[in-house]
């Protein structure tokens, strides 16, 4: 074994012995790996609090895991226990019984990681006939100018090996998608979800604060050149709606003084999106509380629900035919490290004993073909499928 394998399995002997112990107790656990990192945080505790309002500036350290709807209660799980991994370092640890785990320095072969389960869902996947309907539905809806945009999800239920090891999936998609937030969050109260999301919602790391915006998608194959990537106007207008929200976003807390970057084309994982990205100085514009204020104006973005906010909300809760519960949602690190970074929860499952519910939507304008939007929904869907089942 060389050294670099060597490190890897100590990382992933560590992660399943602290998966394995902090489920035999009960605890709920998050484990995520930002972008572009190669930094490995968990955090667990005894307990997970139902908040109805995010305060990212007096938050104590910890993980937060929101559902779509932006009424339905919130959930912080603190950091009680922490352990970071970190490349050619062996982990560190806060917290008693996280100290204990990390101490133990055998890299003994282990059983895979149970976790928090849920009764399956009773409903059966959603059907191509009723998302390509609905797609044309909506369609029609932004024809006729009562919508700008409405993004339909749909869900698939695949089996899965009920030994499936969460810390070997973990281990597989960081290293699949290097520019994705990696996450797993499992609890009583939510069951077990993990993901590779590349939007960012909302960071705030010293004084600088920032939020992008993501939409578009087209396949992405290994040595393409991205910068010959072209795209439809359906897709440069969809870019195009979901900055004007962020920008309306800071008319109306009067933030004026901001930078843009982009749109650019970016790879995340097997997919290709347009990105924009926004910064704001909060020392310079005086406003300490902006990641707070600026997450409770976007969720959920235009890129997830729709224009107008509240109208999308409603026709999508009552025309999709599922509760989304946490699929584009957000979720991530609060004040670990003073940096928080919310992501939304996107190329997301929730897992059950012997199956995997999977998720996916897709942005529909006056022009969307509900085929392609089949298909796209197809394409995200890959993204975890071709994980779990190799």
């Amino acid at each position: 074994m060389n050294v670099s394998t060597a490190k890897s399995s100590s990382v992933h002997t560590v992660l399943t012995r602290a998966l394995n112990k902090f489920f035999s107790i009960g605890h709920s656990i998050a484990v995520w790996r930002k972008p572009n990192s190669d930094e490995i945080h968990l955090a667990a505790s005894s307990e997970t609090k139902l908040i109805a309002e995010v305060n990212l500036e007096e938050s104590k350290p910890g993980f937060l895991f929101a559902p779509f709807h932006p009424d339905q209660p919130k959930l912080f799980l603190p950091a009680d226990e922490w352990i970071v991994f970190r490349q050619n370092e062996w982990p560190q640890a806060m917290g008693q019984v996280a100290t204990e785990i990390v101490a133990v320095s055998t890299r003994e072969e282990l059983p895979a990681a149970n976790r928090h389960a849920r009764p399956a869902p009773a409903q059966a996947s959603t059907s191509q006939h009723h998302f390509k309907d609905l797609v044309t539905q909506c369609r029609e809806l932004v024809t006729e100018g009562r919508f700008e945009k409405l993004v339909p999800s749909r869900f698939m239920r695949v089996s899965i090996d009920p030994r499936l090891d969460l810390a070997t999936v973990f281990d597989a998609l960081c290293a699949r998608y290097p520019h994705a937030m990696v996450s797993l969050f499992s609890s009583p109260v939510t069951g077990t979800w993990m993901g590779a999301t590349p939007e960012l919602l909302v960071s705030v790391e010293g004084h600088q604060f920032q939020t992008v915006a993501v939409a578009g998608t087209q396949p992405y194959q290994d040595g393409m050149d991205i910068k010959s990537v072209t795209w439809t106007q359906k897709e440069i207008e969809e870019q195009a709606l979901v900055e004007r929200y962020i920008i309306s976003c800071f008319k109306k807390i009067r933030v004026r003084e901001y930078d843009e970057y982009g749109p650019r084309t970016v790879v995340a994982g097997n997919l290709l999106h347009l990105k924009t990205e926004f910064k704001v100085d909060m020392q310079e514009t005086n406003f300490p509380q902006l990641g707070s204020v600026m997450l409770k104006l976007l969720h959920p973005t235009s890129a997830v629900c729709g224009s107008p906010l509240k109208e999308s909300l409603t026709f999508l809760q009552e025309h999709e035919g599922y509760d989304r519960q946490y699929y584009s949602g957000y979720l991530g690190p609060v004040n670990i490290n003073k940096a928080s970074a919310l992501y939304v929860n996107l190329r997301c499952m929730q897992l059950f004993q012997d199956e995997a519910v999977l998720f996916a939507g897709a942005g529909v304008v006056a022009d969307s073909e509900p085929e392609k939007e089949w298909l796209e929904t197809e394409m995200k869907m890959n993204t975890l499928l071709q994980i779990i089942r190799p």
